[in-house]
């Protein structure tokens, strides 16, 4: 399976993306091509070398006639709906979309479908994150990962005035993923950058096991003093136990035993641990000392959050104690895949291994607030998002079939 890493030690945006994925090898003239199918008049991509600190990179330049800085969600998602890009493309990029959109809404506080993007409206960043699926597509790239990443500081001027760095959206999108700074005073992650790696990264931490074939440096737009204001990505083959079996990763196990906590904690806690950065919280009824009814507290994560969430176990729990220990676990790729149902729109979680699907399961949560704002069964939302998918996957392999017919 091909793996891309994405290696953000100077941030990372939508242009460093995009410039990165040319400079690994997705050519210039393939990306003007497929981005015609936007059917989006008064746009150009170009591909510059440049040097940052001395590090050659490749910066991606998108220059545009548009003078319509502000579209809505639903504007956006109506270009791709409409346009004649490949059905991956279409869909990856409409999810990135929809991550935004939703992150945006959640520090407004106000509904999805009143969300208008400012910066992120424009023809540039449109091209910049349909041209990136474009690039993904092009490269072969199946499963995602990422670093830790360098958020920098001080603070921006946007459309609601001067914000702190990271911006309300950008620290919503990285809500749970390692950030950290260098102490730059400038934004090096914006907010299309954090919503593609909010999307399409399956994990977030240390390089993964890889067999590197191609890496790609992406400029960006500022000279920052003291390191190259560059985005790596490396690409290549994921280092899989055996085919079909998925990929192995390290994982850290914490546990504690605890007999004299209130119940009504554990949910809090929970909430918090995954928040913190824990993959997986769970409870085990237990016998322990004294023939006293107790609780197995066990909380999966990975091994640079042990930290972090040991110091939230002993400040939110009673226990004394925990112990860790390393364990391997195999995750088979997932992807998610955005449908239509007649309650609104809900991500699917697919599993596919060597082309064949394996799992499908329509995310809880999207479920969930549809059949509460709906006030209808939360099955029949499953049942009809489940329904969706597979339509949806005959209609898209019809259509890669015509497509390649016609070439």
């Amino acid at each position: 399976m091909k793996l891309a890493y994405f290696d953000c030690f100077s941030g990372i945006s939508g242009d460093m993306i995009l410039g990165a994925l040319m400079d690994a090898g997705c050519p210039l003239e393939h990306l003007r091509k497929e981005l015609l199918g936007l059917n989006v008049p008064g746009w150009e991509i170009a591909a510059e070398k440049v040097w940052k600190n001395g590090m050659a990179a490749t910066y991606a330049r998108v220059t545009t006639q548009d003078q319509q800085k502000h579209r809505s969600l639903a504007a956006i998602l109506e270009i791709l709906g409409q346009s004649k890009l490949a059905p991956s493309v279409r869909e990856r990029a409409a999810a990135i979309f929809r991550r935004l959109g939703e992150a945006e809404a959640k520090v407004h506080d106000v509904p999805l479908e009143k969300i208008r993007f400012h910066e992120v409206g424009a023809v540039d960043a449109i091209v910049d994150i349909v041209g990136t699926c474009v690039g993904f597509e092009a490269l072969g790239i199946e499963k995602f990962a990422c670093s830790p990443l360098n958020v920098g500081g001080g603070t921006i001027q946007t459309a609601h005035g001067m914000l702190p760095v990271p911006a309300p959206a950008t620290a919503e999108l990285l809500r749970g993923k390692p950030t950290y700074s260098t102490g730059v005073k400038r934004e090096l992650v914006t907010p299309t950058g954090a919503a593609i790696v909010a999307t399409v990264c399956s994990e977030f931490g240390p390089q993964p096991k890889m067999s590197v074939s191609a890496i790609g440096y992406g400029a960006g737009t500022a000279d920052l003093p003291g390191q190259p204001n560059v985005l790596r990505i490396l690409i290549g083959e994921a280092a899989e136990a055996e085919k079909g079996l998925g990929a192995t990763e390290e994982v850290a196990v914490i546990e504690a035993n605890i007999d004299d906590m209130n119940p009504q904690i554990y949910g809090y806690f929970l909430e918090k641990a995954l928040a913190s950065g824990a993959l997986d919280v769970y409870t085990t009824p237990v016998q322990m000392k004294k023939n006293r009814p107790g609780t197995l507290l066990t909380v999966l994560c990975r091994p640079e959050s042990v930290d972090a969430l040991m110091k939230l176990i002993f400040a939110e729990t009673t226990t004394f104690g925990a112990r860790t220990y390393r364990a391997e676990r195999r995750v088979l790729p997932r992807e998610f895949v955005e449908v239509t149902t007649g309650f609104g729109p809900v991500r699917v979680k697919v599993s596919r291994v060597n082309g064949r699907i394996l799992h499908v399961a329509p995310e809880y949560e999207d479920c969930r607030k549809l059949a509460a704002e709906r006030d209808v069964p939360l099955q029949r939302v499953i049942d009809e998002a489940r329904q969706r998918f597979e339509a949806k996957e005959i209609d898209d392999v019809k259509e890669v079939k015509e497509r390649r017919a016609s070439r």
